[in-house]
Parts: structure tokens; sequence; C-alpha cells
């Protein structure tokens, strides 16, 4: 997919720069053509030399040579056919949020024609703090396209939001990208649930479960790249997402997620039920803070509404219904039957068995089961590769 492509590849001044050489090294092995640009303060975390070396083309940093000839940065801003700027520091997403224009990595963003790409990495506090998050609305705004940072250990020592996404992730992002305008996904309608709810047992304290919503907005995203309109209903969690075309509704409980799939659900081409739904909700909430007093306290639970089920009983011949199955045991055989009691056309089954899968993890291992039984088993990927693999799977199914 990414044979000739030309992508320009702008690297700004972060410890993530140590990765544009495997991220270089892995599009040329796919036949893609790299220009690489460069910021004063990039140069000090990876040498130019070496990218050139890998990329098999002069890299550009400043407006004129050694040699004293000129650099023209509306020429490589006409030439890509993308331009990805990965890693992305805080100082260069406002510079690009704002029009500054006072290096050569920006005179080639502010003439570029090509769509643009970008991949932020930056502490967790910088990330999340509302200033880069309001930069990161308007790029959005003027059709940038994000590739959401990973949380993990950060170069601070901190843990968080804000590890640049790896190589082999901007890679799938890139062939994604290219599929758009040949992905059956394209101008669908595609109704994803994520994350846990909330079950209220008094006005302080819930019942919930370990979800972290990662999977779902992995699918968000990468639907939504592929040209898709995405419906997010999101449970409780901390994640974002900054895609125009991802519509999110935020719910807390299993009632408030039923009401939003069934206000949505005639709408949608196809639904992905990937959040972690309570099964069970108290019958009764108290009004008040449930004080100490005996050594035990029971709490009289009633069955919440399935909503799978419900959106089966639903569903019309053009419409295509995907569940999620989370075992423990006996796992192929409660996803097969899940299938059949719930009328879907396709269950992604993960175990907690498997290590690295599963809640609050960046990874999972999925196995995807159809009606007939037919399954197809995959290994441990990233969240972001894995929402690429289920996408794959469902596009087939589409009439």
């Amino acid at each position: 997919m990414l044979n000739g492509k030309k992508i320009l590849l702008g690297i700004t001044g972060s410890i993530a720069a140590y990765k544009t050489a495997t991220l270089i090294r892995l599009l040329v092995k796919q036949g893609a053509q790299v220009k690489v640009v460069m910021t004063e303060s990039a140069t000090q975390f990876i040498t130019p030399l070496t990218l050139s070396v890998l990329s098999k083309n002069p890299v550009h940093y400043s407006y004129k040579n050694e040699d004293g000839t000129w650099n023209s940065h509306v020429e490589l801003g006409l030439w890509g056919d993308v331009f990805l700027i990965a890693p992305l520091s805080a100082n260069t997403l406002a510079k690009m949020a704002h029009g500054l224009c006072d290096n050569f990595l920006m005179a080639a963003y502010l003439s570029a024609k090509c769509p643009i790409v970008i991949a932020p990495a930056m502490d967790r506090d910088m990330f999340l703090h509302p200033s880069t998050q309001n930069n990161l609305d308007i790029l959005s705004g003027y059709s940038t396209h994000l590739i959401m940072p990973n949380t993990g250990e950060l170069a601070s020592g901190l843990e968080g939001k804000g590890r640049m996404a790896e190589p082999d992730e901007i890679v799938l992002f890139l062939e994604a990208f290219f599929l758009t305008n040949k992905s059956k996904l394209k101008n669908k309608t595609i109704l994803i649930t994520a994350g846990p709810t909330q079950e209220a047992i008094d006005p302080v304290r819930f019942i919930s479960n370990y979800s972290s919503g990662k999977m779902g907005y992995a699918l968000a995203e990468a639907a939504a790249n592929r040209g898709a309109t995405v419906i997010l209903v999101s449970g409780s969690t901390s994640l974002t997402t900054h895609h125009t075309n991802i519509n999110t509704i935020h719910v807390i409980s299993a009632n408030e997620m039923a009401d939003a799939c069934f206000n949505h659900f005639a709408d949608a081409d196809i639904t992905i039920l990937t959040a972690a739904v309570a099964d069970y909700a108290p019958l009764e909430v108290s009004p008040n803070k449930i004080k100490k007093h005996d050594e035990q306290l029971t709490i009289t639970l009633k069955k919440n509404i399935d909503i799978a089920s419900e959106l089966g009983k639903r569903k019309k011949n053009n419409q295509l219904l995907v569940g999620f199955a989370l075992e423990t045991e006996n796992e192929i055989e409660n996803a097969i039957g899940k299938i059949q009691k719930k009328n879907l056309d396709l269950v992604i089954l993960n175990s907690l068995n498997d290590k690295g899968a599963g809640f609050a993890t960046d990874t999972n291992k999925i196995t995807a089961i159809l009606p007939n039984g037919e399954q197809k088993q995959f290994e441990l990927k990233s969240k972001v590769a894995v929402a690429q693999d289920i996408l794959n799977e469902i596009e087939p199914l589409l009439p």
C-alpha cells in the first residue's frame, strides 16, 4: 500500500526522535520514498547523516546548505503525498496551530498541499495541559490527522499518556490512510461503544470494572481514518479524541449507554460493542452517603438491560453487529454461544488468561469468530494494530 508513496517526514526536538530511524527503515522497506525535514533541536537527538543514509535522500534542517545553495521549502511542501510530523513536540504543535514560521520545517508545513499527519510526543502533563489540547483541537479543525500517543513510561520517569506511537503503529496508520479511498468503510456510519459503565450505590460510590476504553477508542480512530463517520458512546474514561469524524457521546450508567445506542442504532451501518457494560446495578440507590454501621453491608442487585441482545433483535439485513467476548474459561464455546444468542455477525474474543490482553493494557490478543464457527487467531499486538485487524475482518462482511 505504501509502495511508491512520497512521504515527507518532519522531525522535531523530542527524545522520541530516535525512533525515526526505525520508522524510515520500515517505510523504505515497503517501497515508500522518504524525505526528511528536521528542526535544529531535532538534530541534537539524532544526526541528519543517519537519517540521510537510511532514507537515501538529503536531510534538510536549514534554508541554506553548507555549500551555500538554497533549500526550497515550497518544493518540499509540494513533493509529498503526505507530510508526517513524528515526533511532534508541544512547541512545534503550538506553532502549527497558530501559523508561526521561524524554521525550515514550519516553512515546509505552511507550504504543504498534501494531507498532514501528526504523532505527538511529550511528557504527560504537557500533553494533558489545556493549551496543548486546545492546539490539537485547532489542528483538527484544519483536517490534520492525529496519531494519538501511547500511555506508558516517559523520559521524565513519569507514567502516562505522551509516548509517541511506535514505528509499526505509524506505518499501519499510513497504510489505512492510503486505503481510505478503497475502503468499504468510507462514508459508512459506525456506532462504537467503549469503556466501563458505572452503577451508583450512593452519591459517592459505584460498581464498575477495570475497562480503560483503549480498544474502543482505537477502533473509533481507525474507522474514522478510513473515512467512516463514527458515533462513539463512551463510558467514564480519561481518553480523548480530536478526530473531526468522531462524535463522542459521554455516558455513565448501563441504562444511559443503552439509551444512546438505541437512539443511534437505526442510522448505523455497523455497530461494534467494545464497552464493558455492567450486568447488574443496585436495586436501590441511596440518596445520601451510606455510613459505616454494621460489619457487613448487603446490596441487592438487579439485572441491567442486555444492549447486544436488544440490538440483535432490532438489526436489519443491511446492518452488521459486532460483539466482544472477554472470557476466563471455555472461551470459544462461550463466544460462539454469544453469537447465536445475540444475533451477532462477528464476535471478537479475548481472554484474561492471555498475558497482555484484556483490560487496562496497550496490547490485546484476539480471535475473530464468525457465526459458522470459522475462527481467525491473531498474535499479541498493540490495540492500535488490533483495531486495524478488526476492521479488516469487518470490511469483507459488508455487501
